[in-house]
């Protein structure tokens, strides 16, 4: 098949080549945006007189015959194609004749693939913002039946201080409501039409490249043809979101693998959404949330693979900015199907609130509150800090929590203890009295709560 760029050669190009500069087997995926933005393009050409409305009627019509034999997979696409711009142009050229060789006035393939890289992320941007909506109303419909059930809250993987498991799920939210914004922020960013920097210094066609933006949904035209065609800074920022997002995600998954463990036995998850062994009948294995904490490295790696790419590359566009595609499609593929899996696994888990009830009364979560107690009776704090520190050592001679140690007990160590001090280090008290903004009280949580929903509802 002849290039259509084929006119200054004398040679074919030899087959190695053409095998290894083509990029048809990957980037045909591309071709819903290439032709959203050919139809655009051609629509333009006609309203500014540069091509006849004849000739975009037979563009239109052949572009959306191609798209569904596309669609319906009754076209395939090989390595007879360098690329899915040419492929498709190629194709429309067969179809309808000379209208189809006008398409490409006043267009290069470099602002054509310029756009549909971009548009291409923005689509998938747009899909994992509403994943990351549905993620967070799974959290917090978690939060809202947890807002009682309490939960060691840790450091150092140490049993620390009384919190909720409504109040843990609530830390998570807030982490995804970050991803949220710095995702709507990328396509802030990102906002801006490339179509029409040609090659790289535009066209003395009169193009109207307001229009054309404004037809694909963009507020306007970017500034400089040069940095239009060679600009892939929004593929990265989109990496960077969703490598921080995988983060996120990897963390939560660590923390459910741990508490699906007998030695913590905090949750359940569904069996739709575990696997087994093939010589361990008595297996339940957490794979999920091992393969996004696998994953998330894979992710990272197609950050850094297009920054590497990009660092060198001078203006304007380079044959290097091929590469770009395969890192951006891996990326946004991999945070999907993760996002897929793991909110059902979510929905379905049962939480095993006794289990994390157990687990916080023989943590000595409660020693902070027995140094606040003597502070409050006037004690000063670091005082307060180790007596409760001797109490601990005493009760773990004698195996026992702090609320189990008689008032004679305590009193051998300060005379301002009462029989009130049950009633402060009851677990619940606990929880109840972490009033201060961010903090894990029911009344706090249900708050985080309600200021979450009306994120979500702003979406």
């Amino acid at each position: 098949m002849a290039k259509l760029w084929a006119g200054r050669f004398s040679k074919n190009t030899d087959e190695t080549v053409n095998a290894f500069n083509a990029s048809i087997l990957f980037d045909q995926r591309l071709y819903p945006q290439d032709i959203e933005g050919s139809l655009a393009h051609s629509e333009m050409l006609a309203r500014q007189g540069i091509i006849s409305l004849e000739d975009k009627e037979a563009i239109h019509q052949g572009l959306k015959e191609i798209k569904e034999a596309l669609d319906q997979k009754q076209i395939v696409l090989d390595q007879r194609y360098e690329d899915i711009h040419m492929a498709i142009e190629q194709i429309l050229t067969e179809k309808i004749g000379d209208a189809g060789k006008r398409l490409h006035t006043g267009r290069s393939r470099n602002d054509q693939v310029a756009l549909d890289v971009r548009l291409y992320v923005r689509k998938e941007l747009l899909e994992v913002s509403e994943l990351l909506k549905e993620l967070l109303r799974t959290l917090v419909q978690i939060a809202k039946e947890n807002t009682h059930t309490i939960l060691p809250g840790y450091t150092h993987l140490q049993r620390a201080q009384p919190i909720s498991f409504g109040h843990e799920m609530m830390a998570y939210a807030n982490m995804i409501r970050r991803d949220v914004k710095r995702i709507h922020n990328t396509l802030e960013v990102m906002d801006e039409c490339p179509l029409g920097s040609g090659a790289l210094a535009g066209t003395t066609y009169p193009l109207d490249r307001e229009l054309s933006a404004s037809l694909l949904g963009f507020s306007k035209a970017c500034d400089n043809s040069l940095d239009g065609v060679s600009d892939r800074d929004y593929c990265l920022e989109a990496m960077s979101d969703l490598s921080i997002l995988m983060m996120h995600l990897s963390r939560l998954s660590e923390e459910v693998i741990a508490w699906c463990s007998w030695e913590f036995k905090f949750i359940e998850l569904d069996d739709a959404f575990a696997t087994g062994s093939s010589i361990m009948p008595q297996k339940k294995n957490p794979d999920i949330c091992e393969l996004i904490r696998g994953k998330t490295g894979r992710v990272y790696g197609d950050l850094m693979q297009l920054l590497t790419t990009m660092k060198g590359i001078p203006l304007a566009y380079n044959k290097d900015m091929q590469e770009d595609k395969e890192s951006v499609f891996d990326a946004f593929d991999t945070v999907k199907i993760c996002l897929q899996v793991l909110i059902p696994m979510l929905e379905t888990m049962q939480v095993l609130d006794e289990n994390m009830k157990n687990a916080a009364m023989k943590g000595f979560i409660n020693a902070t509150d027995m140094a606040d107690y003597l502070t409050r009776k006037g004690m000063p704090f670091r005082d307060a800090y180790k007596i409760t520190g001797q109490l601990v050592a005493k009760a773990l001679e004698k195996k026992q929590g702090l609320n189990e140690l008689s008032l004679d007990e305590l009193k051998e160590y300060s005379d301002l203890f009462e029989d009130d001090v049950y009633d402060a280090i009851d677990l619940l008290t606990c929880l109840n009295a972490r009033l201060t903004k961010g903090g894990p009280s029911p009344a706090e949580v249900n708050r985080q709560i309600k200021v979450m929903e009306e994120f979500i509802d702003s979406l």
